[in-house]
């Protein structure tokens, strides 16, 4: 009983190990190749301080894969340079018809060469292994189940360096880099790992080593499990008046269409081709949609009042009706649609216009051109739109929308959250379940992608009274009302009839597609395109937790942080904030804005009337005007000279938000103007300056112990108010009344660095700026008018002073003030806003004052 008590203490302490060695397909280094520019493409240091050296037998073993779709496939897999004099390459050579990886020794092709069947090297991982035998002066290179063997000559006390990718080293230096991935790379001597980087991390330069803790540096990393998490914009184009898209999923080609163009484009490769055409032959009304058959390769220009569809050839380029006339519009926007291979038919479902929600469903039959209304009687499908339908086998699944029991606007709109499953064959309906109810409604994006053989699928869903709205792609089941948001968000602006939101999947890729339509000024469309890598993450946790219970036995150490943290925060939260609440001087309350009444202002000062300077030490700030105090309380910030001003900050902001600046970085956004000599001469001078301004702070100094230009702080002795703000901001769950009062502590001091102005340094302002709108604003969502309307006016507040015409804090403020009787300081807020509205935009505002309170 005893040993089996034991075994099972044993297995529950490995289970971590366990884990790690049953990862998640989703991880791994992307590297950029030809379709960046030299200084961007990616590389991979394994040593960045030293050399690898063994005295006996080595191994290097790691998992690879290209990614498809580029257009060369050419260069440095991995480079072994062996004392900094031979090189020893593994490379990818585009040049022949067969055999494309080969290995090079010197500046001679050695023997070695071979390729991975068929498609494997772009549709899996591939595992690739070199030996190196000291005693026979062989290297052996193992792919799949095959091998090679080839003599070289090897030093009895040879280091290497191992670099994999583009690389910077001494005179070995290479931009050549084919579009690869890799992950799981290994070094083992005398049948021990040594070495061990899976390269699962998420940001930053760095790729954590587990064994011996000899982490690698990576330059212009993709890290891939950041790719299966955050969307990332691959295309934006602004055409003239209404656009449509279809998707041809097989190829991953995006088709839009436009009054005077078809423009194909292929999201993986990021290229397109346009076909122009004559205004007016192809017109778009507002209800059109577009629909690629796969099938039969055609994509369908639907016209829905006009009851035609016109149909578009890829082998002629050219569509088989033009200069269809518009007729009186029943309008069927944000209908859903989908095409029907057993009847060869289109199907369309539903729509609004006119203050009506339709449930029409309107058949246009292909091969005869004929158009019918379907008439189903006690249909469960409901007046509605903006709802998500996805193709299946013997017909769709339709999900939710908004509308209403009898189809008017006025009676009753709701939310819809049933799934029904309309079957082509039968031409009927069967409801399968409905979602529970959501806390905060959401409608969905118009296609969804269905996976039958694991009963599964996945939309878009995003809410309909916001204008800055987000799109988040949910996973649910096609068997029960489960689902769970997977993904980052997408930034949407919906304005009902001006904007479309729809969802693609590329097999050819293996992406999701999003695509987001905004009609806005001067009757230009906005077309935003964004992918994200299959299968989707639901969050990307830092790297370190996940291995923290790997290194060793996490129930101590997990103990003994908790511990350390609780006496962390009880020691240090009073401190940092008294040092913060004491750089917010009476002087640095933000000017009134638009939004903001005297009375406001007032409120604002009177928070601060007990603020004194006596325990500003240690601290740097960079909201609001730059400062410095050193630990006697002393401002230091007068002794930079403007050029070791900047100096300081995009150090000291790299250092934050990456691992630091290198050399030729700083050049480029300093010395750009001067020769490499005299721009490493202009550093030096200034980076001695600066260090002999940080000295006075003491526990601050300039450091490139990593090859990086970094200042290294100790966070304990000195508070720096943008990292307190980053702690506040990237910590969303946790987000409550007092954090947001902590960010509004750091904020009030005014904008970001807002007495310095570079280049450079507009990236940080905006994203900033955006971040803590999008902070408060998605705060307020969460808080009722009647539960606290004082702090939600000092929360549209907050807001004006980064963004004074923000029409959302407008109306959180207004109907804040009306709910505490403050009619005339709500009607002030709306008329201020209306003539800065004026001001900025040169029209006028569009809602009035009843319509503020009421939407």
């Amino acid at each position: 009983m005893k040993f089996k008590i034991l075994f099972l203490f044993f297995v529950f302490l490995m289970i971590p190990g366990f884990i790690h060695f049953c990862p998640a397909q989703s991880y791994g280094l992307g590297f950029d190749s030809y379709e960046v520019v030299q200084d961007k493409r990616t590389g991979l240091d394994l040593s960045p301080d030293n050399t690898f050296c063994f005295n006996n037998d080595f191994v290097l073993s790691f998992e690879l894969s290209f990614l498809s779709d580029k257009k060369t496939y050419f260069g440095y897999i991995v480079r072994l340079i062996e004392n900094d004099k031979q090189n020893i390459d593994l490379i990818y050579d585009n040049s022949t018809d067969n055999q494309h990886f080969k290995l090079v020794i010197g500046d001679t092709f050695s023997r070695v060469s071979f390729d991975f069947p068929n498609r494997d090297l772009y549709k899996k991982w591939n595992k690739v292994t070199l030996k190196f035998n000291k005693q026979t002066n062989n290297i052996q290179v193992i792919y799949g189940d095959k091998s090679f063997s080839q003599p070289v000559k090897l030093s009895g006390d040879g280091c290497f360096k191992v670099l994999f990718g583009a690389n910077q080293y001494k005179d070995f230096k290479s931009t050549d880099v084919p579009p690869m991935k890799i992950r799981n790379i290994a070094i083992s001597e005398d049948a021990k790992i040594k070495f061990r980087w899976p390269l699962d991390e998420t940001d930053g330069i760095k790729a954590t080593e587990e064994i011996q803790e000899k982490d690698a540096l990576a330059a212009n990393p993709v890290w891939i499990k950041k790719l299966h998490y955050e969307w990332q914009l691959a295309k934006t184009i602004t055409l003239k008046d209404y656009i449509r898209v279809g998707f041809d999923e097989n190829k991953g080609v995006l088709h839009i269409v436009g009054k005077d163009s078809l423009i194909s484009y292929q999201v993986a490769a990021n290229k397109s081709v346009s076909v122009k055409q004559e205004a007016g032959t192809q017109p778009v009304y507002v209800d059109n949609q577009l629909l690629f058959d796969k099938l039969n390769d055609k994509l369908y220009h639907i016209y829905i009042d006009e009851k035609q569809v016109s149909t578009f050839d890829f082998k002629t380029n050219r569509w088989d009706k033009s200069g269809i006339k518009p007729v009186d519009k029943t309008h069927f926007i944000h209908a859903n649609k989908f095409y029907s291979p057993s009847d060869s038919a289109v199907y369309l479902l539903g729509g609004y216009g006119h203050l009506s929600y339709k449930k029409n469903i309107q058949r246009y039959h292909v091969p005869s051109k004929t158009w019918t209304d379907l008439h189903l009687k006690d249909s469960l499908f409901t007046p509605r739109y903006l709802a998500a339908l996805g193709a299946a086998k013997d017909g769709a699944y339709i999900l939710g929308g908004y509308g209403s029991s009898t189809g008017q606007q006025m009676l009753n709109p709701r939310n819809w959250y049933d799934l029904l499953f309309f079957n082509a064959k039968t031409r009927m309906f069967r409801k399968l379940y409905e979602l529970k109810l959501p806390k905060e409604d959401f409608v969905f994006s118009n296609s969804m992608i269905i996976h039958e053989k694991d009963n599964s699928f996945y939309t878009l869903i995003f809410p309909k009274d916001k204008f800055n709205s987000e799109l988040q792609l949910i996973k649910g089941s096609l068997t029960g009302p489960d689902f769970k948001m997977v993904g980052s968000k997408i930034p949407y602006q919906f304005v009902d009839i001006q904007s479309y939101a729809d969802l693609f999947f590329d097999y050819s890729s293996n992406r999701f597609v999003a695509v987001t339509l905004y009609l806005g000024e001067n009757n230009l469309t906005k077309v935003s395109v964004y992918y994200l890598n299959a299968p989707p993450l639901e969050s990307v946790a830092p790297v370190a937790e996940a291995k923290a219970a790997h290194e060793k036995t996490f129930w101590l150490i997990g103990g003994l942080l908790l511990l350390g943290a609780l006496a962390y925060v009880y020691l240090n939260y009073y401190k940092k904030k008294k040092t913060v609440e004491s750089a917010i001087l009476p002087n640095s309350v933000p000017a009134a804005s638009v939004g903001t009444s005297d009375a406001d202002v007032v409120a604002l000062v009177d928070d601060n009337s007990g603020i004194t300077n006596e325990s500003l030490h240690s601290s740097i700030f960079l909201f609001g005007n730059l400062q410095l105090f050193d630990e006697e309380g002393n401002e230091i910030t007068k002794q930079f000279s403007p050029l070791v001003k900047e100096l300081f900050l995009v150090i000291l902001l790299y250092s934050i938000r990456w691992e630091g600046i290198s050399s030729e970085k700083l050049k480029e956004l300093l010395w750009f103007d001067k020769p490499s000599e005299s721009a490493r001469n202009n550093r030096s001078v200034n980076i001695a300056k600066l260090k002999g301004i940080l000295d006075k702070m003491k526990y601050c100094q300039v450091s490139k112990e990593t090859g990086y230009w970094k200042i290294k702080i100790d966070y304990e002795k000195i508070h720096v108010d943008y990292t307190h703000y980053l702690t506040l901001i990237r910590n969303k769950k946790a987000l409550n009344k007092q954090s947001i009062m902590e960010l509004a502590d750091i904020t009030k001091r005014g904008n970001f660095l807002s007495n310095v102005e570079y280049e450079w340094l507009d990236t940080f302002k905006s994203e900033i700026s955006n971040e803590i709108v999008d902070t408060y604003l998605r705060f307020a969502a969460t808080i009722k008018i009647a539960d606290d309307p004082e702090f939600l006016v000092k929360l549209a507040n907050y807001v004006f002073y980064f963004d004074p015409v923000n029409e959302e804090a407008m109306i959180i403020k207004c109907k804040a003030l009306a709910h505490l009787g403050k009619h005339s300081l709500a009607k002030t807020t709306y008329e201020n806003f209306a003539r800065e509205y004026n001001r900025i935009y040169g029209e006028d505002f569009q809602k009035d004052m009843p319509e503020v309170l009421h939407s």
